[in-house]
């Protein structure tokens, strides 16, 4: 078995928060990104909630933030497919040993899949050859 020391380099709450920041167009003002936690998550966060989560973001370099006059934003410093990719591997490299397969074997275990889908995932393996 592949060796992880981290599962994961975000929280729960700070995995909420990059998804808002990345589906923003642009840098997103902190008091938008509360609404739209409320909004998307029903996570009614406190101003003083928001603002130490990306202080723990940015020091994980996953944000940057400033102001213009009194307000406040936030800036994605990494994408969201990256961190997707990152956690896809990492997870893959520690319940599959490293193996597509089983991680896809697993994936497709309990679900029902189309045959539009289930040609979309032979071309993808054909493509990946």
């Amino acid at each position: 078995m592949s060796k992880r020391t981290v599962f994961t380099e975000l929280s729960v709450c700070e995995t909420l928060i990059m998804r808002q920041i990345w589906a923003y167009e642009g840098d997103i003002p902190v008091q938008t990104l509360i609404v739209k936690l409320n909004e998307e998550y029903g996570k009614n966060y406190a101003r003083t909630t928001v603002v130490t989560f990306l202080s723990k973001l940015k020091d994980k370099k996953f944000v940057e933030t400033y102001r213009i006059g009194k307000m406040s934003f936030a800036k994605a410093l990494r994408t969201e497919e990256d961190y997707r990719r990152k956690v896809i591997q990492d997870d893959t490299d520690f319940w599959f040993d490293g193996k597509p397969s089983a991680l896809l074997a697993s994936y497709l275990e309990d679900r029902k899949i189309s045959k539009d889908e289930a040609d979309k995932i032979k071309e993808l393996l054909k493509n990946a050859q």
